[in-house]
Order: structure tokens, then sequence, then C-alpha cells
């Protein structure tokens, strides 16, 4: 992975431990007049290292978004040695995203050729040389899955997810699906963000959706804390490798885990909100765990969705109780987007690795910033420590803007 607490999954997972916070006042562009100035900005220095040592020939056709995923995505396929794979019609892509924001100044530059009343002057457009055809492709979510594929020489199923918040789990579960359905026998999957722009955090602050109140930035996403007052928006990537048991034991390849089950639902409520009660929450966890042929009762840890918004913390805190019943109080539950904030479209796919590298390390990462607690939030939501605990089976939690959830079961692998 690359957060914007750490350049690598070691790095990242080292500063959660620890309760640090990626989050810091926006540099990329000028948000003098926002309401929020603040959010989860990846070090620009940990991507040119990379790329200087790399082949750039489509770094032009990709998305911010997209170049972080091959940092993640190359740091996942060394772990696993997938190159020692001959057959590359065997790898797939599965990849949730969306792709970037038209910059203001391209909007600028295309709008000095419209004459008014519907017309456009398309010649003067072409003749210009300056009209960004490359944004045509950095725009385009399908086409990042199929970019990603041509840096990794992967032939075989390609996946583009765009379901918001829930994208990077999706993605995880949708190739575990093709794995199982005998399609291919190895998947790269994940999620990636790049959208911390003026265009992206606009509609978030039209509907009202951001932190606007903190004393500090490092302080601002506050998820089941009272004093909550929205989320902060990030970007990164989280990439994982995901095989078939027999081929990746045939080849020796070093196995972190095991994806049990995976589950996934719609609210089919309202565009913007959540369903109150957590209806599509609850079917998407009742069917992760449901798909790993366990019961609640073998699930040992919760990385929550956790986004630092009323709603959300609210329901999700509803959800579980519904889920888990009397044991709900007793399972630590944590919030890695009090530390990262919200990578959208990435998020999934990071507290997916983030959970089994806590696994492996029989930590369970803290919930940051738990100051003041929400009396209709009372579960153990591991505040600001993180817990030395060994755990085996988890549940990692995305719940889509709109309503369109996910759920990964995880746990430690067992030969």
């Amino acid at each position: 992975m690359i957060t914007p607490s750490g350049r690598n999954t070691e790095e990242t997972f080292e500063n959660c431990s620890k309760g640090h916070s990626g989050i810091d006042y926006i540099k990329s562009f000028d948000t003098t007049g926002m309401p929020c100035r603040i959010g989860g900005e990846v070090n620009n220095s940990w991507l040119e290292d990379f790329e200087q040592q790399t082949d750039r020939s489509l770094n032009n056709y990709s998305s911010r978004a997209l170049r972080l995923m091959r940092v993640a995505t190359t740091e996942a396929l060394q772990k696993a040695k997938l190159d020692e794979v001959e057959d590359r019609h065997s790898i797939g892509v599965a990849l949730g995203s969306h792709g970037d924001n038209l910059p203001v100044k391209d909007m600028q530059f295309i709008h000095k050729f419209y004459r008014g009343e519907g017309r456009w002057d398309m010649k003067k457009l072409a003749e210009s040389g300056g009209y960004p055809y490359l944004n045509f492709f950095r725009r385009k979510p399908d086409a990042a899955s199929t970019i990603l594929a041509s840096f990794f020489n992967c032939k075989g199923p390609s996946l583009a997810i765009v379901s918001a918040c829930a994208a990077g789990s999706q993605a995880i579960g949708e190739a575990v699906r093709l794995i199982q359905d005998s399609k291919c026998k190895v998947m790269i999957a994940g999620g990636c963000e790049a959208t911390l722009d003026f265009v992206g955090m606009t509609g978030f602050i039209l509907l009202k959706a951001l932190s606007e109140k903190y004393t500090e930035p490092q302080k601002a996403s506050r998820p089941f804390d009272r004093r909550r007052n929205g989320f902060v928006m990030s970007e990164g990537a989280g990439s994982v490798v995901l095989e078939e048991l027999d081929h990746a034991l045939s080849r020796g390849a070093h196995i972190f885990g095991e994806l049990k089950g995976y589950g996934s639902s719609a609210d089919a409520y309202r565009i913007t909100d959540t369903h109150p009660k957590g209806v599509g929450a609850v079917t998407a966890m009742t069917a992760a765990i449901g798909d790993a042929s366990l019961t609640p009762d073998d699930i040992d840890y919760i990385n929550a969705h956790g986004t630092s918004t009323t709603q959300n913390d609210l329901t999700e805190t509803r959800a579980i109780k519904e889920v888990f019943g009397e044991k709900a109080g007793d399972i630590p539950i944590s919030s890695n987007k009090s530390m990262l904030g919200h990578t959208i479209a990435a998020a999934g796919a990071i507290e997916c690795i983030l959970t089994l590298e806590g696994i492996n390390q029989s930590i369970v990462l803290p919930t940051i910033n738990q100051e003041v607690r929400d009396p209709k939030c009372k579960l153990d939501y591991v505040p600001n420590t993180a817990r030395k605990m060994d755990h085996n089976t988890a549940i990692s939690n995305s719940f889509g803007f709109g309503g369109q959830n996910a759920c990964l079961c995880i746990s430690k692998f067992k030969d």
C-alpha cells in the first residue's frame, strides 16, 4: 500500500500502531476560502522516487490514483514473487477506482472555445494543441484496470469496480469469486483514489459531509467520538495478490492469510444516505460470515468502516449490535480512518491489508481521537492506543456512499 501514513505496508502499519495521524493541511492546491482545508495527502517524493526507477511509458495516460496503485501493486507482486508465474493468462485484475477529476485549469481552457447558445468552435479547439486529450483516459475508471494489467502483463479477466467507498473491498471479493469459479488462478485486486482536489472536495463540502471544525488537522477524524463533525478526505492505494491455494503451494509462495468470506449488498434507500437501521450493512456482514462457514461467535475483531460522520457511526454501531447480539460489546472494533482519513475507493483494500497485518502481528490498531465517548456508540472501539492481542479471524467493513456495502472475512492461514 501507499497511504498518507507511509510509503508501504510496513511503514503505514507501524505509524498506525503508534496512533500517528497522516492528516494535515492540504498543500497540493490553494484551499483559501474553503471551509475544510485538510486531508490525507500522499508524499509526492515517494511517488517520484518510485517512478524514477520504473518504466514511465504509460504514466501520461494514468490517473494519479493509478500511479499510486502501481506503487502498491509493485510491493504486493514482489512479496508474492508473481514474476515467477509464466502463464500470464492465468492472472487477472480487479480494481476499484473512480478516475481523476478534470482540473479547474482544463475546464477554463475548454470554455475558451465556447461561442454561446450551444455552439463550440471544435476546429480551433483541435488546432490549439492544448486540449487535455490525456485527461480522457485519466478520468475513465475502466481505463485504469486495463492500464494496470498492461503494467504487469496480466492477461486474465479485468474488472473495473466503481462503487464509492465499497469499491476496494468489492474488487477483492469479486476477484475471489473469479478464482473460485476457475476463471483464473491469480488475481491482483484492490483500490486506489486521488481526488483530493477542488472538484473532488467541493461536492462533499456542499453536502456538509467533511469535517469543518478542528483544533488541528490530526484531530479532525474522530470516529465514534461525540465531537465528530464529518469525515476527512484522503488519497492512497492498496493492492493484494489473491491466489488459488494449490497453485500458491505448488510454487512455494508465502501465504499471509486467507480470504474466507465475502458479502455485498445495496441499501436501495437514498442516493446520498445509508439506511438508518443499517439493513444493508447487516446483510453484508451476515453474508460474509456465512460465506466463510462461520458464525458471529468466531469473529475476533472488526475493522469498522468508521468514517467519523454521525450517520455512519450510529448506523454501523446499530448494525454490529444486530449481527453480533450480546457478543457485540466484547469484540474489539477500530477505525483506521481515524489516522488515515477516508481514502474512498482505496479504503477497503487498505483496511483489508491492515487487518491482515494486525492478525499476523497480534496487534489491534486503535481508533485515535477518542476523547468524549458517544453514549450511542457504546462498544469497544479500542480507544487511542493499539492493543496487543492474539486474534485469528476478523471482518473488514466498507459501506459506500449511497448504500453500497461490502464485507470481507479474513483469517490467519492454517496449512
